[in-house]
């Protein structure tokens, strides 16, 4: 019998292997039937036309009709992609015209910006990111590419994947949070729902890995600002995302509207030609972001549109958003020299690529049968449940969850706002299908009294505080839900300060008052500080911006009937001065801790001038975090009450397993993510204190105990160097299991050479 399963088993390998030996077999044939095609298309095409390939055209999504200028644009092969048409028939016309009319019959490829859902719109990604779940992120973008390929898009500017440790830029509502190892499973995840199994499925759209690179650097917060960025860094903070995008087979890179170390983006050669082309082996191709490239003469690094042409054709730059540089200059850069047919036609390839593998050659008509249904059931309730899952709850006294009995005083200016629930960068979505929670509380069967307080976020005036205060004292619970319009986050919207806008302070402070317990909760596009107003209320709630279903997600948690499952994907501050603050940090030769330091009260009054604590902190707001990254409470409790490692020695080929036992030692059954850090004690540069290296979702019943394994392999603890070598290092190295970055049991094992 045993040897019958044996054979059992070693047959359906060699039945997997072969399969897999056939699919890479077929990939291969089809690449090489690309090449040749590419060829073929390339010895027929005039110098006009490959430039037209390089060319992204755009129209106003809310376009009534098309510009003959376009459509004769279009006919004579002068445009390789097209944006923001929305309007079936437009895209049904102008792909007619190009396949049909224009002289070698390339289809276009119609792009959007859809980034956090279609029609259905999922919670912003950093709400997203909240969830630590890469199922999460695969489902939402799977959802939104089945919904956008209906109506004739193939290409997404998503997913962003810049690392943001400063909650002031406005786009931080679109990354996947401050951590390199999250932000990698995340990215991997939303290209695979992108793209789906194959790019050449009618319902697979293309994804754009953006903004390489370094965009979330921008100094203080500001869009568009500056970035200085060393070797190291970029290779170990910033990179890591893009990599596990590209080894998921991202068929785009967007370039980012910044500068590096004194180079644009959009201009930079050795991030572009050296290590994306190079080091990375990208063969899809590079898009600039939105006239990025003109761009380069209000940085100084251009002199006029000429050599923005110039130096981005150069750098290795294939297809230019919406500005002309291209279309006007690289005809005359190619004729004196300046720039090569060669490096066109490498541009050209890339773009053709990508068309191939979409299948636009073989089918470049929207599929008439993928008629995708608008809010299906089942989409709806996935958002739903990714509302729950990126929920961060980050204080509870026990108010929560609520009695079914509870009378509730419903009271805020995001109680009812179903534009400013969907969040930043849903042009496609529609206020008219959000659910808020005033709408999930009238469909309940609850006790509840309503009123804003507050006619918007930023409103200042206090004339219907009487009558909030009023309905809060005739209830038993307050649920006051505040944060910040939509508009307050996202692209060019960054902000100096990070506290509840207009005021909402006061409406808390004024409730407050009333004694009635208060459950707070934030819809934002970013953490929000509310240190003057934490110990004012009794829960706090972050949903972030949570999309369609977000007001459903919120009344099932506050009544308990589902859980908050989020933990932080960044820091959350104390206030913005702390800015930027991330928990992977380095430790400075002279390390903040609690016995060292001086906070600004204890300071003597004529106190003889010295170096208070000797070590870095603010006097003001101390070294720490409000909430540390990794942070999230639910609806019970665990313990931690052992670390084990399988080995104290390992050497580079090796793997270590790294064992904790954990309890729930509440009367509920709940979920925890168990995370493991790891910090390099010495290296060669200074590493971070530490970072993140794994993370598991267990689910426990009331009073179980569980033993947690992680693998760890020596691969992982690899870094880059100043010198620029990647590899780990002999030498000790701490690790932690725990509920977040700033808690754990420790334990420690050595690195052997």
């Amino acid at each position: 019998m045993k040897q019958y399963y044996i054979l059992v088993v070693l047959l359906c390998f060699l039945s997997c292997s072969k399969n897999e030996q056939n699919e890479k077999k077929a990939v291969s044939e089809n690449e090489e039937k690309y090449e040749h095609i590419i060829n073929k298309l390339l010895s027929k095409m005039t110098l006009e036309e490959k430039i037209g390939q390089t060319n992204l055209r755009g129209t106003s999504s809310r376009a009534k009709t098309l510009s003959e200028e376009l459509k004769q644009q279009v006919r004579a092969g002068k445009v390789g992609a097209l944006l923001n048409v929305m309007k079936i028939e437009f895209v049904d016309e102008l792909q007619k015209i190009a396949v049909e009319e224009s002289p070698n019959k390339i289809p276009l490829i119609f792009a959007r910006d859809v980034i956090h859902g279609f029609k259905t719109m999922f919670p912003i990604p950093l709400g997203i990111a909240a969830s630590w779940d890469e199922d999460i992120a695969r489902t939402s973008s799977r959802i939104a590419a089945i919904e956008s390929s209906s109506v004739g898009i193939r290409w997404t500017f998503a997913p962003m994947l810049d690392i943001a440790r400063d909650s002031r830029w406005g786009r931080i509502a679109e990354s996947p949070g401050e951590d390199p190892y999250l932000a990698s499973v995340l990215g991997k995840a939303y290209v695979e729902g992108f793209q789906g199994d194959s790019l050449n499925d009618p319902t697979s759209i293309a994804a754009c890995a953006k903004h390489y690179i370094g965009y979330g650097a921008a100094i203080g917060g500001r869009d568009y600002n500056t970035t200085i960025i060393s070797k190291p860094l970029m290779h170990n903070v910033y990179l890591p995302p893009f990599e596990s995008a590209l080894n998921a087979e991202v068929a785009t890179v967007m370039t980012a509207f910044n500068e590096i170390n004194g180079v644009p983006a959009t201009g930079n050669k050795f991030l572009l030609k050296d290590v994306l082309r190079g080091k990375l082996k990208f063969d899809g191709f590079v898009v600039s972001d939105w006239e990025s490239t003109i761009e380069m003469i209000a940085h100084g690094y251009a002199k006029n549109e000429k050599h923005v042409a110039e130096l981005a054709a150069n750098a290795g730059l294939d297809m230019e958003m919406t500005s002309k540089a291209y279309e006007n200059n690289l005809k005359a850069l190619i004729e004196e020299g300046k720039v090569s047919e060669d490096q066109l036609n490498e541009f050209v390839r890339n773009i053709l690529r990508i068309k191939l593998r979409l299948g636009l050659f073989e089918m470049p008509y929207r599929d008439t049968k993928n008629e995708a249904t608008f809010y299906k059931k089942s989409h709806l309730e996935k958002a739903k449940n990714a509302a729950v899952k990126s929920t961060v709850m980050l204080k509870n006294t026990g108010v929560l969850p609520l009695a079914k009995t509870s009378k509730v005083a419903l009271i805020g200016p995001m109680v009812d706002a179903p534009l400013d629930q969907m969040g930043t960068w849903t042009f496609d979505g529609e206020k008219e299908h959000t659910l808020t929670p005033l709408d999930a509380f009238k469909t309940a069967n609850i006790n509840y009294n309503f009123i804003p307080g507050l006619t918007h976020s930023r409103a200042t005036s206090k004339k219907e505080f009487k009558k909030a205060v009023a309905i809060a004292t005739a209830s038993d619970v307050i649920v006051c839900v505040v944060g910040e319009e939509a508009i307050l986050s996202g692209e060019a919207h960054s902000r100096a300060s990070i506290d509840l806008p207009g005021a909402q302070e006061d409406l808390i402070k004024e409730l407050a008052k009333t004694d009635k317990p208060i459950v707070l909760v934030i819809m934002a596009g970013r953490p929000i500080t509310i240190t003057n107003i934490i110990d004012d209320v009794d829960s706090v709630l972050m949903t972030w911006h949570p999309g369609t279903m977000g007001g459903e997600a919120l009344r099932e948690i506050l009544f308990g009937l589902s859980e908050p499952q989020g933990r932080l994907p960044v820091s959350w501050p104390k206030t913005a001065g702390q800015l930027p603050y991330y928990y992977n940090h380095k430790n400075t030769g002279r390390p903040a801790n609690k016995d060292d330091f001086v906070a600004i009260y204890d300071i003597p009054v004529g106190a003889w001038q010295s170096s208070l604590g000797n070590d870095s902190h603010y006097l003001d707001a101390g070294y720490t975090p409000h909430f540390p990254f990794g942070y999230g409470l639910g609806y019970t409790n665990f313990r931690y009450d052992k670390v084990e490692v399988s080995k104290d020695t390992i050497t580079f080929n090796e793997d270590i397993i790294i064992k904790a036992t954990i309890t729930n030692t509440g009367k509920r059954a709940g979920k925890e993510v168990v995370q493991l850090y790891v910090q390099d004690v010495v290296g060669s540069i200074t590493r971070p204190v530490r970072e993140l290296k794994g993370f598991q979702h267990i689910n426990f019943e009331p009073g179980e105990t569980k033993e947690v394994r992680f693998k760890l392999s020596s691969k992982s603890l690899e870094f880059t160097s100043h010198k620029s070598v990647k590899a780990a290092e002999e030498g000790d190295f701490n690790i932690w299991v725990g509920p977040h970055s700033a808690s754990g049991l420790k334990h420690s094992f050595y690195l052997k050479n």
